[in-house]
């Protein structure tokens, strides 16, 4: 990302199309709208009883498109043809809705299990509205790892308990000598049924919920919540209250930023250059908590809400922008650690662009997406900074010069910030805002789209008449970017796969829900 001078035009805006298709049309349709420059931004299963409801989500950005194809299958023998040969993403997601809803995706090439462990009871759904408790969990199915076979080749296993106070995830390299020939993850540890713990709240009091979706992006997964809930509801928010939303965005994309670049040295032997990092982070959290009153943002975004108890002083954030680019370059000018960077676990555009990767990781494998840009909510002078070397140096610089541009984007925002609060209800409306007619006796859906730190963030919400919560789908970045890093690993070595991991960073809690 880099600032721009500000930019004139028309007021942004979202265009949302729902098409309700035969499951047979599915493929065809799916298809047109690839060839359109749409990308698959969620799938989201429905139990409204006798039948299987199931919404595709397609995006396109740069103007702001959203295409939704709905089908409906019976609950009894719930079959749609896969999507896998038109997109990886697809093929994920069906593996999960047959995981959670029984769904059964037809030729998919890869139809095991993905969300649920062995342990978990064959035949039980644990997001059909009838599942009841769950059965007694035993050893039902073994977990499919691909052996690999020949002279000289043995595994190494790691986690899912590790050495460090990390989230939990398994992953299993096959190796000779010290050259991986493959790595196979295994996650959902973590998964907590949150999109079901959605099911029945107030639709306008669950933001603590979305805000602990994943304990680090707080305040993108709220704003996608809030977006969602004001899409639904017909809650309009004045251009002001989204700018002051956005200045909360990047006060989290800065700390985050700021903690990966020393976590990154470190992992590289540095520590000198992490303990400095972390010096910084917590000065900027000390910020957060003078702005929104929580040091990880919390409580300041929520449906038709924003709050700041202060603005930041951009004379010291931008004094910790520089302060954090002596430390990257101390750390760039180490040899040792630069030379473990660069040219390491290498994911070219063509592989970031088949695997649907978001954010920084695709940035830095040179695809400029940027939800601020192709979903805004507000005009920004923004634009996104791309490296197209694919390696961990990529990855690297890809977030100092976002740490940058965030800062002078930061400055810009509060340079045109007129009060710190703003809210507007669907019954009373605000200065300054519009407030959409309300449909008191129909289900309303909703999407949100934020930008995170970590990548792009889409909510898809349903509120029954009484204005609660019927279903929640959330996609984290990380679900389209953990794939990236088997693939980036190939002809590496192993020492060299902790410094991978770390340059992805993916959050466990946001993909496993």
């Amino acid at each position: 990302m880099t600032v721009d001078p500000p930019m004139n035009g028309t007021p942004v805006g979202a265009h949302r199309v729902a098409r309700t298709l035969a499951p047979v049309r599915l493929p065809a349709q799916a298809a047109s709208l690839f060839e359109e420059g749409f990308r698959l931004g969620l799938v989201a299963a429905h139990d409204d009883g006798d039948t299987l409801r199931v919404v595709y989500l397609f995006l396109a950005g740069a103007p702001d498109r959203r295409v939704e194809l709905e089908i409906t299958l019976p609950a009894a023998d719930p079959q749609l043809h896969t999507l896998a040969s038109l997109s990886f993403p697809a093929s994920r997601f069906e593996r999960e809705m047959h995981d959670l809803y029984g769904i059964v995706p037809i030729d998919h090439p890869l139809p095991h299990r993905l969300v649920r462990h062995a342990h978990w009871p064959a035949g039980w759904y644990p997001m059909r509205n009838e599942a009841g408790p769950p059965p007694p969990f035993t050893d039902t199915e073994a977990y499919p790892f691909l052996e690999v076979t020949g002279d000289g080749v043995y595994e190494i296993p790691v986690g899912p308990v590790h050495a460090g106070v990390i989230e939990p995830g398994h992953f299993r390299l096959s190796v000779v000598g010290e050259s991986i020939l493959k790595l196979k993850a295994r996650l959902w540890f973590t998964h907590r049924g949150i999109e079901k713990l959605f099911e029945g709240l107030d639709a306008t009091g669950a933001i603590h919920l979305a805000e602990r979706i994943s304990g680090d992006t707080s305040a993108a997964h709220g704003l996608a919540h809030s977006l969602a809930v004001e899409d639904a509801l017909g809650i309009v928010m004045p251009e002001p209250a989204h700018r002051l939303r956005a200045l909360v965005l990047e006060l989290e994309r800065l700390y985050n930023h700021a903690a990966d670049l020393g976590a990154l040295a470190n992992d590289a032997g540095f520590s000198l250059a992490n303990a400095h990092a972390q010096r910084i982070r917590e000065r900027l959290l000390r910020i957060n908590n003078a702005t929104t009153g929580h040091r990880l943002l919390r409580g300041a975004i929520s449906p038709g809400n924003v709050e700041l108890l202060s603005l930041p002083d951009p004379l010291q954030l931008a004094d910790l922008a520089a302060d954090l680019a002596e430390v990257a370059q101390l750390t760039l000018g180490n040899t040792v650690v630069r030379d473990r960077f660069t040219g390491t676990s290498v994911l070219t555009r063509d592989q970031a662009r088949d695997l649907g990767c978001l954010g920084y990781v695709a940035r830095a494998s040179g695809l400029a997406t940027d939800a601020r840009l192709d979903h805004p909510t507000v005009e920004l002078p923004v634009s996104p900074i791309t490296n197209p070397h694919g390696d961990v140096l990529a990855r690297f610089t890809v977030r100092l010069e976002e740490y940058a541009a965030s800062t002078r984007l930061l400055a810009h925002l509060i340079s045109t910030a007129d009060q710190l609060s703003f809210q507007v209800s669907p019954a009373e409306g605000a200065e300054g805002a519009t407030v959409a007619e309300a449909q008191p006796t129909a289900v309303r859906s909703g999407v949100g789209i934020v930008e995170g730190w970590r990548g792009t963030i889409v909510h898809r919400i349903e509120v029954d008449p009484d204005g609660r919560l019927m279903r929640a789908k959330i996609v984290d970045p990380s679900w389209f970017n953990w794939p990236a890093i088997p693939v980036s690993l190939a002809d590496t070595i192993v020492p060299d796969f902790p410094l991978t991991n770390k340059s992805f960073n993916l959050s466990y809690a946001g993909n496993d829900l």
